[in-house]
């Protein structure tokens, strides 16, 4: 942290916080009132916040078991076995109640601290992208399911949600909860359950005429943040104009949170429509994961300065690896629209065991990384001086034998 950031979290005082949900005013904050008095008073709230963090990593990582590429819910597919959504239904519901009960502990064991925030709101940023990959399995891709590229678009949808109420906070200095969050982790855990019940090939039939469940599904998550996020964030925002209380007055000092989030969502989609291996559709689970994680440390970043009412950066330093690969890695440098990146990746499988070459002390270290060196300039060189496809998949595969050879 920088030393203004430190002394601004020093004068940390209170949590500020409005929840105007009817869902968890009058069900989940009296069911987690009854909940959090089962706990011992020993027990740490950043521990009832990390447990529950974990249970929607496992389900994640329990999900890339069963359907890795999220072809599993569509037809002549095996399918994910019924009890494999059932432990994920409760478990979702689990995380859900013990995010729900953590403030709750800290302020009965009045052990609430900047730090309990920062951890519970940061992790808050992480899990979105775990719950929304894992209830994809739900439906999947394929004839039955929405294909990658929209749940990406959906995945947008539902960190934009998760922002714009820290962004709120910035600038008028209280966090307005979302009210689409309490109703999505109801209902998912819901779905995981029916989906137990019924099989994945009731969310086959149509919902209403010719209208899907997973259309259902797109059209909720798009629904709720237009018609409850976004116009309570507004008018939220146009309360505090109007009492003069805003704590930022010109327009670019109230946006500057927003520009990294933005710039991620350019960089990332322009990966998606420029990347020479398909890399949604090659490995769409990696993706996201790489997305939700840039997207948490932005959001970290954020909640550090309204704590310490401090000024927003512009920019965040991981956007500069995604940066960076679309620069470096798709050629943009090249002639010829020739990309570096296949230059240097050409043989992925036998790249592993020239690193254990490297690894091992002596001669061999030397001779494979200056090979590897040289493998890589003369491919780049060739491919540069080839025309047609043809001829670069010629290289590709000269290449490919010199390497082997040298294996």
């Amino acid at each position: 942290l920088m030393e203004s950031s430190i002394f601004g979290i020093s004068g940390f005082s209170q949590y500020s916080a409005v929840d105007s949900n009817p869902l968890s005013l009058y069900v989940m904050h009296p069911f987690w009132n009854t909940i959090v008095k089962i706990f011992p008073t020993w027990l740490a709230p950043n521990l009832i916040t990390f447990s529950g963090f974990l249970l929607l990593v496992f389900n994640f990582f329990l999900m890339a078991y069963f359907d890795p590429d999220f072809y599993a819910s569509a037809p002549d597919h095996q399918h994910v076995p019924n009890g494999v959504w059932v432990v994920v239904g409760l478990l979702n519901f689990i995380a859900y109640t013990l995010d729900g009960v953590d403030g709750k502990q800290a302020r009965r064991t009045n052990s609430s601290t900047p730090l309990g925030e920062l951890f519970d709101h940061g992790l808050d940023s992480w899990a979105c992208v775990y719950f929304v990959v894992t209830v994809y399995s739900t439906f999947g891709r394929g004839s039955t399911g929405v294909s990658v590229f929209v749940l990406y678009l959906l995945l947008w949808v539902v960190l934009f949600s998760f922002i714009l109420s820290h962004w709120e906070k910035y600038n008028t200095g209280i966090l307005f909860l979302p009210w689409g969050y309490d109703i999505s982790q109801v209902t998912i855990s819901i779905v995981y359950i029916v989906t137990a019940i019924v099989g994945v090939e009731a969310w086959y039939a149509p919902f209403l005429f010719n209208f899907l469940y997973r259309d259902l599904f797109t059209a909720m998550i798009i629904a709720c943040a237009l018609t409850v996020t976004l116009p309570m964030s507004l008018y939220n925002f146009y309360k505090a104009y109007k009492n003069n209380t805003l704590k930022h007055h010109s327009v670019y000092e109230i946006m500057l949170p927003l520009a990294s989030p933005v710039l991620l969502f350019v960089l990332c989609t322009t990966w998606i429509f420029v990347s020479p291996t398909d890399i949604l559709e090659v490995h769409p689970r990696l993706f996201y994961f790489m997305v939700g994680t840039a997207f948490a440390n932005i959001s970290c970043q954020l909640i550090v300065c309204q704590m310490s009412s401090t000024r927003c950066q512009p920019l965040n330093w991981m956007l500069l690896p995604i940066a960076g690969v679309l620069f470096v890695g798709l050629g943009w440098p090249c002639r010829n629209q020739v990309s570096a990146l296949p230059a240097f990746l050409l043989v992925p499988p036998h790249l592993a065991k020239l690193v254990l070459f490297a690894l091992s002390p002596g001669e061999p270290a030397e001779q494979a990384l200056q090979y590897t060196a040289l493998l890589a300039e003369e491919a780049h060189a060739r491919l540069t001086r080839s025309g047609g496809r043809e001829n670069r998949l010629a290289v590709c595969r000269s290449t490919v034998n010199n390497c082997c050879k040298y294996l």
